[in-house]
């Protein structure tokens, strides 16, 4: 679980928190107190923060940049008014844009329009609860552009655009869904040319003349591959030419592109003309400059011309552009004053990720596609060694995406002059994945099951060839499935891809909260590179239930085990291989050990540890031992300064709560109803510590609030119900929203029936959807008699694994024939490592 925002009590009141001042060329930024840099405003749970400062200078137009901080769902809204500190998004009946980032527990970004989301796509524009982190938001006439950093316009992670678009819309709001956001250095920002990429745009500098040959501005590749724009009007791998006007000028272009884009005539006489006597240079330019590049410009009296051609090659974005403009200018005679010329911009109406080709420019996606299936216009078949033919593709294609391919075509090598090339060293299976990707911009493996052999390959490759896009997609999906038990993989996967370093602090902060659960499920942690491991060991997220698990898990790291062991057991081996144990890693266990907070530990243990032999044989680890003594017993340090981190609990160590007896007051449901320690027990679930539910409505006997009253009750269950065509009955328990708990053992107590329960599991759960077992009962016979308490221990991988939601459920009839479905129970209790 993330840790929270703040333990203080922010007031709401934004005047209170915040002063607004206007900063020059129209920017106002909102200042969290005199120490910009440490002080922010925090909105709690379903509130908004207003201010008539923060607003857009022109409706419909403007960028907020700012900073935040929270577990998920930073919430902006944009609307027409200004509105109440109890607004939320949710209720509100007026039009507005709403932008989630981090929604469904951090793992998607949402956008809404009027309540309704239009857009819901996962690993991209994601919350960070260690550190705030800068995003910027700008909206340029329906068009949501969404990025990271400080500076707009830059880092740019997602775009939409809306069909009919909102232009009235105005005001911000700094909102939050469940949890606390905390925000500080917001600033309103006018939104430039360049940063909201405008439909179309209307230039009011001269007008350079027909004769000009440079004709447009030069265009910059947008991401991070070669692109599309450096082949405009290029030599390189060009195959098919435009001769224009009555100068005969030739204009080289690629067949595959004028293909994709529109419907162009390749005879087969002279398949490598295009003939075009009567069409100006700057006309043909403009056409081929807008599919290359997404973008032109033209003047204004060229403007039918350019129409007439993309009409003819049947180019249905541009011709749609051209007419809308036209009729612009109808409407407007001041528009038609000398020395103007028209910007156009395509864009594509429905969904994108920015800059990823082909989506950013006028092709034909599914065309594309075709093209790559059939081998259409293609020039180049690809080998691969141990496979054979793999695909015939197009260079351009190749090109556009890497740099390494690019090079290869264009350098004159010998792969710049054949139809063939063989790649060495090479996985087929994901090579052939990333020719599609080049083809459509999505990254789409049909079988689920081989997404993890498919994406560690996959990434390498995309990695080598210089790929950006297919890179950032494949961390994504590696985002999406990781999980306790893949962490491990993923880190040895990537850890030699510098690229790689957002998803290798990912992973790490993944094994750093579940921790145990990751050095004792398998011993594959061992072959973690030693500096991940040492990242890990050092993460201020880490999550142990005791000192001890972090010193057994170094002493297998560096022996590099291939089984589980304690540090005893390791003592025991060492008697036998000494030094030897730990092989070329002894330096590095000398160097880990002080990671170690022994003085947390319990006095037995390090007891047991001055005298055991492996503390002879490691100097440093007896030293430390030592240290931890000396502290516990006499409150000071070897060094004399006890602001050393190996004296400090952990910022996210979990409480032990051990079961000790049948109805003790040990267990997390008791410690819940004592307000976590703070005063005398109350009932938990009156307390609304905890809450349960049952499988059955609530009635006289099946009364949530009864079940941990710690009072006997004569008859208490929840009832039968089914699901997915099987009976069933259960109880759930929620430790609340901010805990959770590592269940090592459990207690029941039966009621004053004797419908003993023979078949059930207990489930942990972090979202009341997916269950993980902790422990399965087939025909346990222990329940006998009324009244009856009984506990388990919850042993394996699986007792290491934090939840929120515990589920206890029947999987088949009690003992009473009258009364199969009813769980007669009417007291539970639940232990281990709370948090």
């Amino acid at each position: 679980m993330m840790n929270k925002i703040s333990s203080h009590n922010f007031s709401f009141c934004l005047a209170a928190c915040l002063s607004v001042f206007a900063q020059p060329q129209g920017v106002a930024e909102v200042k969290m107190g005199e120490k910009k840099q440490k002080e922010f405003l925090t909105v709690p749970p379903f509130e908004c923060a207003w201010h008539e400062e923060l607003r857009f200078s022109e409706a419909g137009r403007g960028c907020v940049a700012f900073e935040a901080f929270a577990h998920n769902d930073v919430t902006l809204v944009f609307r027409e008014q200004v509105g109440s500190q109890h607004y939320h998004y949710k209720m509100d009946t007026c039009p507005n844009y709403t932008v989630i980032l981090g929604s469904h527990r951090n793992r998607r970004l949402k956008i809404e329009v009027d309540g309704k989301a239009v857009v819901d796509v996962a690993g991209i524009g994601l919350c960070n609860s260690s550190a705030f982190q800068s995003y910027w938001i700008s909206i340029y006439d329906g068009l949501i552009s969404i990025g990271k950093g400080r500076h707009p316009s830059q880092d740019l992670v997602f775009q939409w655009r809306d069909s009919k678009p909102n232009c009235n819309i105005q005001y911000v709001g700094l909102s939050s869904w469940d949890k606390h956001v905390g925000y500080r250095n917001v600033s309103v920002l006018p939104v430039t040319q360049h940063q909201s990429f405008p439909r179309c745009h209307i230039d009011c500098k001269g007008h350079e003349g027909e004769d000009n040959e440079d004709v447009g501005d030069t265009v910059v590749a947008r991401h991070g591959e070669c692109g599309l724009q450096i082949f405009f009007e290029s030599w390189e791998l060009s195959d098919v030419f435009f001769i224009v006007g009555d100068g005969e000028k030739v204009i080289p272009a690629h067949r595959v592109i004028l293909a994709a884009s529109g419907k162009f005539s390749f005879s087969t006489t002279d398949e490598c003309f295009i003939h075009l006597p009567s069409v100006t240079y700057p006309v043909l330019h403009s056409c081929l400059e807008y599919i290359y590049t997404g973008r032109t410009r033209i003047a204004e009296p060229e403007l039918s011309s350019l129409r007439d051609l993309s009409v003819q090659f049947q180019i249905s974005p541009l011709t749609k552009h051209c007419e809308e403009i036209i009729d612009r200018f109808k409407m407007n005679k001041k528009l038609f004053d000398s020395g103007k010329r028209v910007e156009l911009m395509y864009s594509d109406p429905w969904v994108q990720h920015c800059g990823i080709f082909p989506s950013e420019l006028p092709l034909d996606v599914q065309k594309l596609q075709h093209f790559f299936l059939n081998g259409d216009h293609s020039d180049v078949s690809i080998y691969i060694d141990g496979h054979g033919f793999i695909a015939r593709a197009h260079k351009i294609i190749l090109s556009i995406w890497s740099a390494p391919f690019s090079k290869m075509f264009t350098n004159g090598m010998l792969e710049s002059k054949t139809s063939e090339i063989s790649l060495s060293d090479v996985p087929a299976e994901a090579f052939l994945l990333l020719l599609q990707f080049m083809y459509s911009g999505k990254l789409e493996i049909e079988d689920e099951t081989r997404m993890g052999a498919l994406l560690v390959p996959l990434l390498i490759l995309a990695d080598q060839f210089g790929i950006r896009s297919l890179h950032r997609e494949c961390c994504n999906c590696f985002l999406e499935y990781l999980s306790e038990d893949s962490v491990c993989p993923i880190l040895r996967a990537i850890s030699s891809i510098p690229s790689c370093k957002f998803l290798e602090e990912a992973c790490v902060r993944n094994f750093s909260r579940h921790f145990d659960y990751c050095t004792t499920a398998s011993a594959e942690f061992v072959l973690l590179e030693e500096g991940i491991f040492r990242n890990i060991l050092q993460h201020p997220d880490l999550t142990v239930t005791s000192e001890e698990k972090i010193l057994d898990a170094i002493l297998m790291w560096s022996m590099q085990a291939h089984d589980i062991y304690s540090w005893e057991t390791i003592d025991k081996l060492l008697i036998s291989s000494k030094p030897h144990l730990f092989k070329d890693r002894l330096p590095l266990v000398e160097s880990l050990l002080p990671l170690v907070r022994f003085p947390l530990m319990p006095s037995v243990i390090l007891k047991k540890l001055e005298e055991s032999f492996i503390s002879s044989e490691l100097p440093v680890l007896d030293l430390l031992v030592k240290e931890a003594i000396k502290y516990r017993e006499f409150g000071v340090t070897i060094s004399g300064s006890n602001q050393n981190a190996r004296f400090q609990h952990r910022r996210s160590s979990f409480k032990e709560l051990q079961y000790i007896c049948d109805g003790d007051n040990n267990g997390v449901i008791y410690y819940a109803g004592t307000s976590y320690g703070e005063h005398e027990w109350v009932n938990p679930v009156l307390a609304k510590r905890i809450s349960l539910t049952a499988s059955s409505p609530v009635s006289r006997y099946t009364d949530p609030k009864a079940l941990v009253s710690r009072t006997y009750q004569g008859t208490s269950f929840s009832g039968p119900r089914t699901e997915n065509g099987r009976s069933c009955a259960w109880w759930v328990v929620d430790v609340g929203q901010e805990h959770q708990l590592m269940c090592n053992y459990y207690t029941l107590r039966q009621d004053g029936s004797t419908a003993y329960v023979r078949s059930w599991a207990l489930q942990g759960s972090l979202d009341m959807q997916n269950w993980t077992d902790l422990r399965v009962h087939e025909n346990d016979q222990t329940i006998c008699k009324p009244g009856q308490f009984s506990s388990w221990p919850v042993h394996g991988p699986s007792a290491l694994l934090p939840f929120r939601f515990f589920r206890l459920i029947m999987t088949g009839p009690t003992a009473d024939a009258s009364n199969p479905w009813n769980l007669c129970i009417c007291f539970i209790e639940l232990y281990g490592y709370f948090r």
